[in-house]
């Protein structure tokens, strides 16, 4: 996340669509919509509003279902605000009602009182409750831009990156004409969700799906391939490093050396791949991601190929033994 500060009113103003869509309006404490909300995590307030305000999570978005509206009934019924006066003395975030639930007066008094923001969804509580941890697990994701090019082949997100011309943006055209597609050309963000899955995406929306190609200009491959060979977001499963031929160095021709890239804490299987005239580099990506494919369903080639060449030769050696003795009598 930046360090901009993530309020309530940022997350009314979110544009979420089908399965992510909050459904969320304001019903009171609209002076208190600029409060920031810390923690992507969520409380049911249920032994607060008993009087049990140890370890109370109150810098977390307090979230009211039927179980909770139907205490608060019972609250007013006995006349009993104390608890919900005292809860209201700690910086809440904002509260949360589900199942389009309305609090009674006496939450509202002490909410508006305390400037503290009332929001309604008309989901059911697990339902909301999972959306919302999902949209706050991505705005707080640990995140970084990257210059490179992040494409989609055979369904394996790849992230080429580069020196400034070697043939990023070429390799990655040459990729969409072969069917597959772009996520983002030039630079990539990338965020770290759920602990270990390094998501990227355009780190513009607006120039996102667009690319820059030398001798040519800026070029919009919507509008050239259509929808289809772009995407808005793809997991990053394979770094592959494109780098100018070094005759002095010596490549990996076997397979057996595998590396891997660091980024936000989280180990990507990468390879290095020398670009020389003559070289198919595309195609050679293209092998890559089917390869990479094979490996997480078990088969590994090198692995397989080198356990082949060991049989040879201890069963050649096994012959020459057999065949080269005399038998003694």
């Amino acid at each position: 996340m930046s360090d901009r500060k993530f309020t309530v009113l940022d997350l009314l103003d979110l544009d979420l669509k089908d399965h992510n869509a909050l459904e969320l309006i304001c019903i009171g404490g609209r002076t208190g919509l600029t409060r920031e909300i810390s923690i992507p995590d969520l409380n049911r307030p249920g032994l607060a509003l008993s009087g049990f305000f140890d370890s109370f999570a109150y810098n977390r978005i307090q979230i009211y279902g039927r179980g909770e509206v139907a205490y608060l009934r019972k609250m007013e019924a006995d006349g009993n605000v104390k608890n919900l006066r005292q809860m209201f003395t700690y910086s809440i975030p904002c509260c949360i009602f589900t199942h389009n639930l309305v609090p009674n007066e006496a939450f509202f008094s002490e909410a508006k009182g305390a400037h503290c923001p009332i929001l309604q969804t008309a989901l059911p509580t697990a339902e909301f409750s999972a959306r919302l941890m999902r949209v706050l697990s991505d705005i707080y994701a640990p995140r970084q831009s990257i210059h490179g090019v992040l494409v989609e082949v055979y369904g394996l997100g790849i992230l080429i990156l580069g020196d400034s011309g070697v043939g990023k943006s070429e390799t990655a055209l040459e990729l969409i004409k072969m069917g597959h597609r772009l996520v983002a050309d030039d630079m990539v963000e990338i965020r770290c969700v759920s602990g270990n899955i390094l998501m990227g995406s355009g780190a513009n929306r607006i120039i996102a799906h667009h690319m820059e190609i030398r001798g040519l200009g800026i070029i919009n491959l919507t509008h050239l391939f259509g929808v289809g060979a772009i995407r808005d977001k793809k997991q990053i499963q394979l770094v592959v490093k494109l780098e100018e031929w070094d005759s002095k160095k010596n490549y990996d021709r076997i397979g057996m050396d595998e590396k891997h890239m660091e980024l936000l804490g989280v180990n990507i299987p990468q390879i290095e791949i020398p670009v020389k005239p003559g070289r198919n580099v595309p195609v050679i990506i293209a092998t890559a991601a089917m390869n990479e494919r094979l490996k997480k369903m078990g088969y590994n080639a090198a692995r397989e190929f080198n356990k082949n060449i060991l049989k040879w030769i201890e069963s050649d050696n096994a012959r020459s033994v057999y065949f080269g003795s005399e038998d003694v009598i």
